[in-house]
């Protein structure tokens, strides 16, 4: 099985046949995910017996899936060394538009419909901008479409809100199956999907492939535009299927819906161990992340803890998160120099 490997001096190299290791398996990031998962759901069952109830867990769930949604995306954005910080703005637009069609009479069927389109139209305006000017940053990028889209939303609604959805659309947020709700059902889909996608397919190899080096990709015979901009149009069609399920939640849409989102979602991505450079993580681990930091701010609102306090949790656990695989790789870098002085003295020794 083909798998990447970093190397003592910080470089990346690709085996063919990975060798099993027990050891770098239990070392791996998703362990210390899963430990923090634990403790997070010990601590929150301390803090209200009534936690651990499967109701009451499914409910804590519901309230930080819309946002998982749009993480698996974002993780493949990250996962080629690129950003997108537009997500939140999407989902505002889109919703927007969404409630102001049936408003006009549009059927809510055809409204959905039409909220899916604008979504997957601002992920394809992100895309073909960077692909049409590489030189540009995504991350300026999308920051100036952020306030686009949200500067639209605003001067469609203005301060005003749409509601007044059909039943049905609105069970949509609310809705479960057995005792399972509908989002988790949906979002349960698509981990396995994108798990598939990143790890199973040519696709999630050109996407690693271009996270570790665009020239060498390209050199290599990968089309990274069409990469690219495949990429950055799902995520902006998956922020408006977050948008549908958030709107059926609230049972109303306004322009500044989703707001701060796209920091969780990036939070999520970068908690779960996918590297802010590029071409490194799993989808594992943002499944884990998504977990940690949800329950996290549910535990966290059971005992009263104000949204500040929980922005400082959750900013602290994503400088940990950063910095353990920095701190690994100086350790690794110092051994390797150390190792090189000594082979050179030995050698010297030897003349």
């Amino acid at each position: 099985m083909a798998g990447q490997v970093v190397q003592a001096d910080g470089t990346r190299i690709i085996e063919k046949d990975k060798v099993f290791k027990w050891k770098s398996f239990f070392l791996k990031w998703e362990w210390m995910l899963l430990i923090m998962l634990v403790v997070v759901n010990i601590a929150n069952i301390s803090a209200s017996p009534n936690y651990a109830n499967t109701n009451n867990i499914m409910n804590a769930m519901r309230d930080f899936l819309d946002k998982a949604i749009v993480v698996f995306p974002m993780a493949l954005v990250i996962l080629l060394g690129e950003i997108d910080i537009s997500v939140a703005s999407t989902m505002a637009l889109s919703s927007v538009i969404m409630g102001m069609a049936y408003q006009a009479g549009v059927p809510m069927g055809v409204a959905i419909v039409i909220a899916l389109l604008v979504g997957t139209a601002c992920g394809f305006v992100n895309g073909i901008i960077l692909v049409k000017f590489p030189e540009l940053s995504s991350m300026i990028v999308t920051l100036a479409t952020q306030i686009i889209f949200r500067g639209i939303a605003s001067i469609l609604l203005q301060t005003n809100s749409v509601g007044g959805f059909p039943d049905w659309y609105n069970n949509l947020g609310w809705g479960k199956v057995g005792v399972i709700p509908i989002i988790l059902i949906f979002t349960a889909i698509e981990a396995v999907f994108f798990i598939y996608l990143v790890h199973f397919t040519k696709f999630g190899r050109r996407t690693y492939a271009m996270g570790n080096s665009v020239v060498v990709s390209k050199f290599s015979g990968i089309k990274t535009n069409h990469v690219k901009l495949i990429i950055f149009t799902v995520t902006g069609l998956l922020a408006a299927v977050a948008a549908i399920f958030l709107a059926s939640k609230m049972g109303s849409v306004r322009p500044d819906v989703a707001k701060g989102y796209e920091l969780d979602i990036i939070a999520m991505v970068v908690l779960g161990g996918i590297s802010s450079a590029g071409g490194k993580g799993n989808i594992a681990g943002c499944i884990l992340s998504i977990l940690v930091i949800g329950f996290l701010r549910y535990g966290l609102g059971l005992v009263n803890i104000t949204s500040q306090v929980i922005m400082i949790i959750v900013g602290a656990l994503l400088i940990i998160a950063v910095a353990i695989p920095n701190l690994k790789s100086s350790f690794g870098q110092a051994r390797w120099i150390k190792n090189l002085s000594n082979n050179i003295k030995n050698v010297t020794t030897q003349r």
